[in-house]
C-alpha cells in the first residue's frame, strides 16, 4: 500500500460509524484504501470488509491490503451503484457503509490518466479504463450547447458559454488532445480578472468533464437508496463529498430518511404514521485546520452521517 495516500476525515468517519469487531463493513469507493485499512483493523478476525471500485488499479491495491488485514475480505470491481445492486440481489446486509466520492488520490497522481490540469497528459478521465466514453470524446465531439450545459450544471462554471464556444472554435482548427491544450483554451475564454480569483481557471471545467465522463451524479443517485437498503437496522452510513453537487444529494437523501411526521402543520395530531428511518450523526462535518494544513486536498471535503433506525428487509423484520 502506498504510504503517500492520506484518507480525508478518517478520524471523524471512524468515530461516527463506529465499526466493531465481528461486523461487516462496506467501502463503496475503495480507491487507495486509506479508510478501508482503518475500518478493517477494527473488524477483527470475525469481521468482513467488502470493497467496491470500478478502477482496476484499486483492485490491485485491495489485493495488497487484504493480505495484511485480520478480517475476511471481498472485492467487487464495478461502479458503486452496480456493486450495491449486486449485493442487494445477493441478500447481503452490512453494519457500516461509506462513500468517499470524487477522484481518489491515486487517480489524480497517475499523470497519464488525464484527471489533473497540473501536468500534461492525454485527455482521458475514465475511472474505468474499459469504458468507451472518455474526456477526449466529450471535448471534441459534443456540440456547443451540450458542452455549455455540462460546464454550467456539473462544474458550476460561471463562464460556461464562453468556454464551450472557445472549445468548439478551437477544435475547428485542430483536435484538443491533451490536458494542457484544454487548459489553454479554457483559460483564454475566461476574462483575465477572473482567471485566478478562485483557484486554477480550469478547475471547474475539469470537474464538469470528469463527472460527465463517469456519470458520477447519476451513479450517486442510484447508489444511495441501494446502500440504505442493504444497511442493517442500527447500521451506520457516512458520505464524504468534495463539491456541492454531491453534498446536496447526500444531505437531501439523509434529511428525507430522518423526517418523521409529514402531516400538514395545522393538524392537531399526526395521522400519517410516518416515522423517521434515520438519526443524523453529523451535519456537514468539515476537516480541521490542522488536517487541511497537512493535506490541502481535504479543504473542500464535507461528511454527513446517519444511523438507520428501521429495518427494510424481510430477514431483518423477523430477526
Amino acid at each position: 500500500m502506498t504510504a503517500s495516500h492520506v484518507p480525508v476525515l478518517a478520524g471523524e468517519l471512524i468515530e461516527l460509524t463506529g465499526p466493531q469487531a465481528g461486523e461487516t463493513a462496506l467501502d463503496c469507493t475503495f480507491g487507495a484504501g486509506g479508510h478501508a485499512r482503518l475500518v478493517a483493523e477494527r473488524l477483527g478476525p470475525a469481521g468482513t470488509l467488502i470493497a467496491i471500485d470500478r478502477d482496476p488499479v484499486a483492485e490491485e491495491r485491495f489485493a495488497e491490503l487484504a493480505a495484511e488485514l485480520p478480517c475476511d475480505t471481498r472485492f467487487i470491481r464495478a461502479s458503486f451503484a452496480e456493486g450495491l445492486a449486486q449485493l442487494r440481489d445477493e441478500g447481503e446486509r452490512v453494519d457500516v457503509a461509506y462513500l468517499d466520492l470524487g477522484m481518489s488520490s491515486m487517480q489524480v497522481d497517475t499523470r497519464d490518466r488525464g484527471f489533473s490540469y497540473a501536468w500534461d497528459a492525454p485527455l482521458d478521465m475514465r475511472m474505468d479504463p474499459d469504458q468507451e466514453l472518455d474526456a477526449h470524446e466529450v471535448v471534441n465531439t459534443w456540440d456547443e450547447r451540450r458542452l455549455a450545459r455540462v460546464l454550467r450544471e456539473l462544474g458550476e462554471e460561471r463562464y460556461a458559454t464562453n468556454i464551450a464556444h472557445a472549445i468548439v472554435r478551437e477544435r475547428e482548427r485542430r483536435t484538443i488532445d491533451t490536458t494542457h491544450e484544454l487548459v489553454e483554451v479554457v483559460s483564454a475564454a475566461i476574462p483575465a480578472p477572473s482567471r485566478f480569483g478562485g483557484g486554477h481557471p480550469a478547475k471547474r471545467s475539469f470537474q464538469a468533464i470528469r463527472i460527465a465522463v463517469n456519470d458520477e451524479l447519476a451513479e450517486l443517485d442510484a447508489a444511495l437508496p441501494l446502500m440504505w437498503e442493504i444497511l442493517r437496522k442500527d447500521g451506520r452510513f457516512a458520505g464524504i463529498s468534495f463539491h456541492s453537487l454531491e453534498d446536496r444529494r447526500v444531505k437531501r437523501f439523509l434529511a428525507e430518511k430522518a423526517t418523521g411526521c409529514v402531516c400538514p402543520p395545522d393538524l392537531p395530531v399526526c395521522v400519517c404514521g410516518h416515522e423517521p428511518e434515520a438519526a443524523l450523526l453529523g451535519r456537514g462535518i468539515v476537516p480541521t485546520a490542522g488536517e487541511i494544513a497537512s493535506n490541502p486536498r481535504a479543504r473542500s471535503a464535507r461528511m454527513r452521517a446517519a444511523r438507520k433506525l428501521s429495518a427494510t428487509s424481510p430477514q431483518e423484520m423477523t430477526a
